[in-house]
């Protein structure tokens, strides 16, 4: 193609004296080498847009690794490589509930374990395990065990 043509005849002096390229021009001709090509073959600028989608990722691992950080379901998501509805339908498939009940459970459990294993306080367990409120996290942690966190570490030092 005569554009194409073109470019790689404009980058000849650069060999003939490669110390002398600048960082900043030597950009812009990748960007004119990108437009060329782009402009040459139009399903090129597709694979090239679809290279910056994240890799799909193992929803189980991607959920392991984030539970405890305060993150939403759009931001898990992205880091499993997949739309939202794909997210969620697939999440669903997996552990046969929402991935915010999933979350909810998982780090109350964890809350659990750790107020029957550590001498962390209520407060430093809430906000480790990515409840950004302690009012919040008593109020459902109550509502999952039938009891506060508090109570739950009082019945263990009793």
């Amino acid at each position: 193609k005569p554009r194409l043509r073109a470019f790689f005849e404009s980058i000849i002096p650069y060999f003939n004296e490669p110390e002398q390229i600048e960082k900043g021009l030597l950009k812009i001709k990748m960007l004119e080498l990108l437009y060329d090509l782009t402009a040459t073959d139009r399903n090129l600028l597709q694979q090239l847009l679809q290279m910056k989608k994240p890799v799909k990722a193992d929803i189980t691992e991607v959920m392991e690794a984030n539970f405890s950080k305060p993150v939403n379901i759009e931001q898990l998501a992205y880091l499993s490589g997949r739309s939202l509805a794909s997210f969620k339908r697939e999440f669903l498939s997996v552990y046969n509930m929402p991935p915010s009940v999933w979350i909810r459970t998982k780090r109350l459990n964890k809350a659990k374990e750790a107020l029957q294993h550590t001498d962390l306080s209520v407060t430093d367990i809430c906000y480790m395990l990515g409840f950004e409120n302690l009012s919040h996290f008593s109020r459902i942690y109550k509502a999952q065990f039938g009891h506060s966190p508090a109570a739950n570490r009082d019945s263990l030092v009793s």
